[in-house]
């Protein structure tokens, strides 16, 4: 038997982000992001969700209203 360890992978708006480290927590990894990805910044993080050998974590915008 193998053990394999599972891929993590980040999705946003339709684009997949790779892993910056397996040290970095979801948390951290959104921080990182959000210098490229401004959105980022109120976003949540969703997920694991397993899926063959990966490990998918979903960010969401906060959505609300301005004003």
């Amino acid at each position: 038997m193998a053990v394999q360890q599972a891929v993590r992978v980040f999705r946003f708006n339709g684009i997949e982000l790779p892993d910056p480290g397996a040290h970095m927590s979801p948390d951290q990894v959104r921080d990182l992001y959000s210098a490229n990805f401004p959105e980022l910044a109120t976003a949540a993080v969703e997920g694991p969700t397993a899926t063959g050998d990966r490990m998918a974590y979903e960010f969401r915008r906060a959505v609300g209203t301005k004003g």
